[in-house]
């Protein structure tokens, strides 16, 4: 819970809850500065005016604390499907293609890498594919990661045609005998259709190599565009439909209540969401977690013991 409590603490504070939620009912004017909060916290507006009626309605005591009911109807926002179990599809031949989707600057490669890790962990032995062949450092920053973890890397030419290196990322993958693969895309403005069509082309020659792959398309977004990250992931769940969403600089980031338009506004489920910049720092999302550390309902962590003194 610390990581979580630590992480969202820059959007806990823009919402500024005080003590909203000490007495028994909530005035006119302590809703009203709700609402604007969490409206500055990237809250999308159809959830705030829930919340708004749930709190002029009033609570019901035998459902217990208000603020342990308005964490209930947030975390009921998220839908059924979140976080990642690992468990290939019914019926799925491996190896088992992710394909990372995002805009430039969304932390995506570093993102391919860490979930290729986590999967090298739970004996699904991975490989890498660099798959952006547009930035002349784009294999190259994946390959550096790769031999960091000690995963094999598959890179191609800068220029060369994405969909092939993919194709051979996954030829590469079978022969080792993998059981996972993590294609790193070049990223791209959702705004720009010649390479949005090229995304494409590369999910039809996946699917030509594996049989149902890509099996998982996850976009990465970037907690501190807020908002305007859920538009980025709208127009490239049109062109190739995603099926999660990995958040990162979410501890960086006072528009955490974004997540919350995710599954609202698209229906893809929140898998992994990034709460520091280490190699460990990438953590199953859980709306519970989530939602509790928006809210501050736990205690905050305890500060660190002292450090010993020289007798």
């Amino acid at each position: 819970m610390a990581k979580w409590f630590n992480a969202l603490s820059k959007t806990r504070e823009a919402l500024s809850f005080g003590n909203l939620f000490s007495g028994g009912k909530i005035s006119e004017e302590e809703i009203e500065d709700l609402e604007i909060a969490l409206l500055k916290a990237d809250v999308p507006a159809s959830v705030v005016m829930e919340l708004v009626t749930h709190m002029e309605k009033g609570f019901k005591e035998k459902d217990g604390p208000p603020r342990d009911q308005l964490a209930q109807v947030l975390i009921d926002k998220f839908g059924p499907d979140n976080g990642h179990d690992w468990q290939p599809p019914e019926g799925a031949v491996e190896p088992i293609v992710y394909l990372m989707v995002g805009v430039n600057g969304s932390g995506k490669t570093t993102t391919c890498a860490k979930l290729a890790n986590l999967a090298k962990w739970r004996g699904l032995k991975p490989v890498l594919g660099a798959a952006d062949t547009f930035r002349a450092a784009g294999s190259s920053q994946l390959k550096l990661w790769g031999d960091k973890i000690f995963i094999d890397t598959i890179t191609g030419q800068q220029g060369s045609d994405a969909a092939s290196v993919a194709y051979d990322c996954i030829d590469a993958a079978i022969a080792r005998e993998a059981r996972s693969v993590f294609i790193d895309t070049a990223g791209r403005m959702h705004n720009r259709g010649p390479l949005m069509e090229e995304l494409k082309k590369m999910v039809s020659v996946i699917g030509k190599r594996v049989e149902g792959a890509p099996h998982h398309v996850w976009i990465v977004l970037d907690a501190s565009l807020g908002q305007n990250a859920v538009t980025q992931a709208r127009v490239f769940n049109e062109a190739v439909p995603l099926s999660g969403v990995v958040i990162t600089k979410l501890d960086g980031s006072s528009k955490g209540g974004f997540l919350f338009s995710v599954y609202e506004e698209l229906k893809v489920p929140v898998r992994y969401v990034g709460l520091g910049e280490g190699q460990d720092d990438l953590e199953l999302f859980d709306p519970k977690l989530f939602v509790h550390g928006l809210l501050g309902l736990e205690d905050p962590p305890p500060p660190p013991p002292p450090a010993p003194t020289e007798s």
